[in-house]
Order: C-alpha cells, then sequence, then structure tokens
C-alpha cells in the first residue's frame, strides 16, 4: 500500500471492524497487528488507542529511538484534525464496509455518533423510564416513607455501560430540569445513574469546554511545553541522585543486617521494611524508563528492585501501570481503582462493572454492601497488609498468558520468575525459617516490615482515590484528562526522599519518563501550563490529602448505605420488584 495514502474517516472505521489495529499518530496512520503482542508495555495499552490520535500518548511514552521505528508501521496518512473513535475495548462500534456502500464521506461522519458523543438515538425521556422503571401513581398514605433521596441532580442522563457516554459535552445547562422522578421510584440503577450524571456535569462546568477548538489549543499548549521540556534537559538523568539513594538504601540495609545478627528481629524487620519502602522509588523510575531511557539496561534494574529485592512482578506493576496512565480513574478500565468489594471510590461500581483489564465483572454484592460502607475507616489497616495483595497479583500475571512477551522482550517473564524465586528462597526460606527461630517471631516480624511499607501504599493511593471518576468521552485531551484525575501532593524539598517522587503525581502523569528527581523543577511549568489553559491544578498538602481521600470513601459509603436502605424499603413495600 501507498505509504502516502489519504485515508478517509470511513476506511479506518471499516479496517477496524475487520480486526486492525489502527492508531492515529502525528497524522499518520500507523497498523500495529504485527506489533500488538511484542508491545513491551503490554496490549492493553495499545488497545486502548485503537482509532484514536494518540500523538500526546505515543510522544511522552517513548524514547526518540522507539519514535523512529514507528516510521516502519506507516500505511498512510490523515487529514487532520481527527475526531477520535471510541476504542473497541471500550465499547467503540465499528461498521464494515458492505458490497453495495455508497455512502459518501459527510454521510458517515454525521452518523458517526460513537466517536462525536454529542447526541444520542434515545431520547432522555426514554432513559429516565428505562432507568427508573414503571411508576406506580397509588401509594398509600399508611406506608412509611422511603428512605431513598432525590436524586443528585434532577436533569439525568443515564450511563448504563462504558460504551455510554454523556450525552452533552457543552457546559451544562441551568435551566428547568426536563425530568424530575419522585425519590420513591427510584432503583439502584436510576439513583447510580443520577449521581455518575452529576460527576460529569460538575467536572463539565469546572473544566474547560470539550469543543474541538478549545481541546486543540490545549493540546498545542501541551505540546509546546513538552519540547520545552526536551530542550531544556528535563530528561537527563541525574545520576548524582541515585548515588545519595543508594546511601540511604544500603544504610537501611545494613541496619536491617546488623540487628538481624544481634537477634533484634522486630527491630530488624522494621528496617527491612523501610528499605523495601525506600527502593520501591527505584523499581518506579525503572518502569517508566526514567533512569537510562533504554529499555533493556532499565528493565534489568526495575527487575532486580522488585522481583529479587521486594519479591514483587515488574512486568506486572508494568502491565497494569501504563494502562492506568492511559485511561486513569476510569472505573471500568483502570486496574488502580478496581477493589470492589473492598473499596469503591465511584458510585458506577454499584452497577457491577466489567473491568477491561481484569476480563471479568467486578460484581456488586452483599459483601459489597457491608465493606464499603466502612471503608473510610478500614482503609489504613488494609494499606497496612497491601503488600500480601501485590504478591498475589504478582504471581497471578507471571502464571497467565498475559505476560507472555514476543520479540526483543520474550526474555522479560522466565527472568522475571527466577528472580522472585530467588526472593521467595533468600526471604522465605534463608530469613524466616533458618534466621528466626519461632513462629511467634516469624509472624511478627513478616507483619512489621510489611506494615511498615504502608506509607508507600497511601502515597500510591493518595493521588487519585479523591479525584474525579467521571468519564467525559474522546473529545477530551490527554493533558487535560490527566490533571482532572491526579492530585499533586505539597511538601518542602528535605521530605522528597519519603514519597520518592510520588508527591508529583499530577506532573508525572503529564510526563511519565521524566526522572523523578527532575519534576519538583518541573512542576513551576506545569503550574504555568494550568494557568494558561484554564486547568486547575490540584494540590493539597499531605494530612489534607488525606482527609480529602477519607472523605471521598467516606461520601460513596453513604451513598452504599443509602441505596441499602432504599433496597431494604422498596422490598419490603415491593413497588420496585427489588429482591
Amino acid at each position: 500500500m501507498n505509504r502516502n495514502h489519504l485515508f478517509r474517516r470511513r476506511e479506518i472505521e471499516a479496517r477496524i471492524a475487520d480486526g486492525d489495529i489502527i492508531i492515529i499518530s502525528e497524522g499518520r496512520v500507523l497498523l500495529l497487528n504485527g506489533w500488538l503482542d511484542k508491545h513491551p508495555g503490554g496490549r492493553l495499552a495499545v488497545l486502548h488507542m485503537v482509532g484514536r490520535d494518540a500523538t500526546d500518548e505515543i510522544n511522552v511514552y517513548h524514547s526518540t529511538n522507539t519514535l523512529r521505528l514507528m516510521n516502519k508501521y506507516r500505511i498512510g496518512r490523515i487529514d487532520q484534525p481527527w475526531v477520535n473513535f471510541t476504542p473497541p475495548i471500550r465499547g467503540g462500534i465499528f461498521r464494515p464496509i458492505a458490497s453495495d456502500d455508497s455512502s459518501s464521506e459527510d454521510e458517515d461522519s454525521q452518523s458517526d455518533t460513537n466517536s462525536l458523543d454529542y447526541s444520542s438515538a434515545t431520547s432522555i425521556e426514554d432513559e429516565v423510564k428505562g432507568a427508573m422503571g414503571p411508576i406506580n401513581p397509588r401509594r398509600s398514605s399508611a406506608k412509611k416513607p422511603c428512605p431513598c433521596p432525590p436524586s443528585p441532580d434532577s436533569t439525568a442522563v443515564f450511563h448504563s455501560s462504558s460504551s455510554t457516554k454523556a450525552i452533552n459535552h457543552t457546559k451544562p445547562s441551568t435551566g428547568t430540569p426536563i425530568a424530575t422522578v419522585s425519590s420513591h421510584q427510584h432503583t439502584t440503577k436510576s439513583y447510580t445513574a443520577s449521581i455518575v450524571q452529576k460527576e460529569i456535569d460538575d467536572d463539565l462546568r469546572d473544566y474547560p469546554s470539550l469543543d474541538p477548538f478549545t481541546q486543540q489549543s490545549i493540546t498545542l499548549k501541551y505540546q509546546k511545553l513538552h519540547q520545552t521540556v526536551k530542550d531544556e534537559g528535563f530528561y537527563d538523568c541525574r545520576y548524582s541522585e541515585y548515588g545519595k539513594e543508594f546511601l540511604r538504601y544500603s544504610l537501611f540495609f545494613a541496619l536491617f543486617i546488623t540487628t538481624l545478627r544481634a537477634e533484634w528481629y522486630i527491630t530488624s524487620a522494621a528496617f527491612l521494611g523501610l528499605f523495601w519502602h525506600q527502593i520501591m522509588f527505584t523499581a518506579h523510575d525503572a518502569g517508566h524508563m526514567g533512569i537510562t531511557h533504554n529499555f533493556v539496561a532499565d528493565t534489568l534494574i526495575g527487575m532486580f528492585v522488585a522481583d529479587f529485592c521486594c519479591g514483587l512482578s515488574i512486568g506486572w506493576w508494568k502491565s497494569s501501570h501504563n494502562v492506568h496512565h492511559l485511561v486513569t480513574n476510569q472505573p471500568e478500565h483502570d486496574p488502580d481503582i478496581q477493589n470492589v468489594p473492598v473499596f469503591a471510590t465511584s458510585p458506577s461500581f454499584f452497577r457491577s462493572l466489567r473491568s477491561s483489564y481484569y476480563d471479568f465483572t467486578f460484581v456488586w454484592d452483599k459483601a459489597a454492601d457491608i465493606a464499603v460502607q466502612y471503608q473510610h475507616y478500614t482503609y489504613y489497616p488494609i494499606m497496612g497488609i497491601a503488600r500480601f495483595n501485590l504478591y498475589l497479583l504478582s504471581w497471578l500475571h507471571l502464571l497467565s498468558p498475559r505476560s507472555t512477551n514476543l520479540g526483543a522482550a520474550s526474555w522479560t517473564r522466565p527472568t522475571e520468575i527466577l528472580f522472585m524465586l530467588c526472593y521467595w528462597f533468600i526471604f522465605g526460606y534463608l530469613l524466616l525459617w533458618r534466621t528466626i527461630p519461632t513462629w511467634t517471631l516469624r509472624v511478627i516480624f513478616v507483619l512489621v516490615s510489611h506494615i511498615i511499607t504502608m506509607p508507600l501504599h497511601v502515597q500510591i493511593t493518595l493521588s487519585h482515590f479523591a479525584m474525579s471518576t467521571a468519564d467525559l468521552g474522546d473529545a477530551e485531551s490527554f493533558p487535560q484528562k490527566q490533571l482532572r484525575t491526579t492530585m499533586d501532593v505539597s511538601c518542602p524539598p528535605w521530605l522528597d526522599f519519603i514519597h520518592g517522587g510520588l508527591q508529583f503525581q499530577a506532573v508525572h502523569h503529564l510526563f511519565p519518563r521524566v526522572p523523578r528527581h527532575n519534576l519538583r523543577r518541573l512542576q513551576v511549568l506545569v503550574r504555568q501550563f494550568c494557568q494558561e489553559t484554564g486547568i486547575e491544578y490540584k494540590i493539597l498538602g499531605f494530612v489534607d490529602g488525606n482527609k480529602e481521600v477519607l472523605g471521598r470513601l467516606g461520601e460513596v459509603a453513604g451513598q452504599v448505605e443509602m441505596l441499602v436502605k432504599c433496597q431494604k424499603y422498596m422490598a419490603a413495600t415491593g413497588e420496585s420488584g427489588l429482591h
């Protein structure tokens, strides 16, 4: 095929319908069928970009050498600007070209509702009726009042799946409500939908408009900022800072060994936990190729730190974390917030969402009803033992087909398994079994060493659990999406070593390969960018950030409590048919 072929939008849609993996980058049409299983960052990172202009995502996630290689996958070009399709993995619907298809490009564009998200074939009135179920106008005055509250926003536009986007992508109207429904008719579906829609409306009000001109302006300013980041050397790693890191890691490890030999087992466990806590920041850097910017070198560093020293799979982390960066805080797609039945940070989970990452449904059941009501109380205790869950996820990943890489990354899976086995031989056999004398001390040693790492898990969740989970559709630009769903944490420079760069999550999400020791300087430019574009740059102190997270968890817990009361009422009266 002619690599300069000018593709019509309808052609690309039809090829995606036939199963082709097509992504747009800098006006080029890239066919990635042969690259999908070789992509070191995992298949899902590619699949979430199908049919989209992924120029910004591709440029900030890949080195200059990798970007050059992408030209060999070019099969043509498009007229810009490009209007994004919704990728198939997110529920996008693509039409093949029938043999008698004579529709024009204009007609095709007008009929493409899954990419523009400005209209819906179903009226709002029908949506409301479908969500509410049959309304019984006859009520007995003797019945006790329904505990269900009115909808948070009576102008409800309901979303029944990940493929259903916000119908109105302009600023929300403040006029008369389209439909007002008595609280007595609220089912789980309708109440959930109204809460989700309210969050969408709030974001549409508080962030720049999603009209093409505004979003394109934000994109161009972001691309100009990225060029400044490259020109001013923000991608240059300051290895002297890692020299300081190495001294700190060595100190904690030496104290662990010294106290262990002195048989101060609990003290030794605390120093081992501090060693794990600190060294995992380097694994995060390596996973983003933010140290040497070389895939092999950074991957080996990540494996040594994560797999060998900590017993956690860097491959699992990269697989989930790359997706997290691309679809941040989207309940159906971001594995970092898919924690049902333990936690729910969005009412969307009330609808038993199917995860595109795990490929199974997080069923909202009685266990979730109970656990989530108390999640703002269980948050810290669970963070204290969260490391045990990471062990499980690591092995599940390595033993699944998902961890199999082809091409240049084919060596990673067996190397990880070897390193992980070494960790368990050293930690499980040599340390716990051979060195620590009693079962009581062994249990205490394990608990202390793992609970000490709790601040790391709190830090990981702090920047996202309190932020928006609303899906504003495919018109939203990459930088606005990242800043809308991510929060930074303020701290003095002398405390940076405790946070390990994770306090600059908003900056990091905009430029994930920038070495963490440069993020504080880059924060200044990001603040300026936010002022120029009108996008809120949210930053709170560590204490206030924790309050924000607990507040969000408490808010969702309250919604669950209300739903449970509502369901009990409706089950008792028989009005809605629930249960």
